[in-house]
């Protein structure tokens, strides 16, 4: 009687990791499409292909779909992080980086993940759960800041400092483009980020610029 050979170790994790990322891409296309509070973890099963509980097998509830899609934007702006010039300034890398990502998400077909966001803002059920996951954001940006720099977090708070001031510039930057009416464009959204961020230095550090000013920037 002849049995079947199991399937080597490596190829199971392959597919796991594969069904993985179908479910996560399913469901943030539903989020896109439905609305994050509309959409059931039963219809990203079904779009993935899968029963229910198979879905809850790799994600806790679908508030873990866009979550796991943040951090793995994150992933991508930190390994943009280390690939910067070790010799630009914290804050300078970090907004380069930024930049960098951003072509990185689109050229690996991430843009879906690099709009997570979006529901965050939309959604009062994941805006408090993002608040909770913030700090481990924020957390980890601060190691890699750490690494750049040869400082360590944990007793200089500069690197922590840092990643939080980059990560209000960004949420102030979102919020400018979802008031702009012109949210169809991501394009608009980088543009919106970069603003910020290259405001940061002359808010806190320089004299202010008025409107009137020839060196003030719309």
């Amino acid at each position: 009687m002849s049995t079947t050979s199991p399937e080597p170790v490596g190829l199971r994790e392959r597919k796991k990791a594969q069904l993985r990322e179908t479910l996560l891409n399913s469901g943030l296309r539903l989020f896109h499409e439905k609305g994050y509070e509309k959409t059931t973890t039963e219809e990203i099963a079904a779009c993935a292909g899968v029963s229910q509980r198979t879905f809850f097998r790799y994600f806790a509830s679908k508030e873990d779909v866009v979550l796991e899609a943040v951090e793995g934007v994150d992933e991508v702006l930190c390994a943009a992080l280390r690939a910067r010039p070790s010799d630009e300034h914290p804050f300078r890398a970090l907004r380069n980086a930024m930049r960098d990502h951003w072509v990185i998400l689109e050229r690996e077909n991430l843009h879906l993940q690099g709009s997570a966001g979006n529901f965050i803002s939309q959604s009062p059920e994941l805006f408090e759960a993002n608040m909770r996951y913030c700090h481990r954001r924020q957390a980890k940006l601060a190691e890699v800041i750490g690494e750049r720099t040869g400082v360590d977090p944990a007793t200089d708070p500069r690197p922590s400092l840092v990643a939080t001031v980059f990560f209000a510039a960004l949420n102030n930057g979102f919020q400018t483009w979802s008031a702009s009416g012109c949210t169809d464009s991501t394009d608009g959204l980088l543009r919106a980020f970069l603003h910020q961020l290259d405001l940061v230095p002359e808010a806190v550090c320089e004299t202010w610029s008025t409107p009137g000013d020839p060196h003030h920037q719309a």
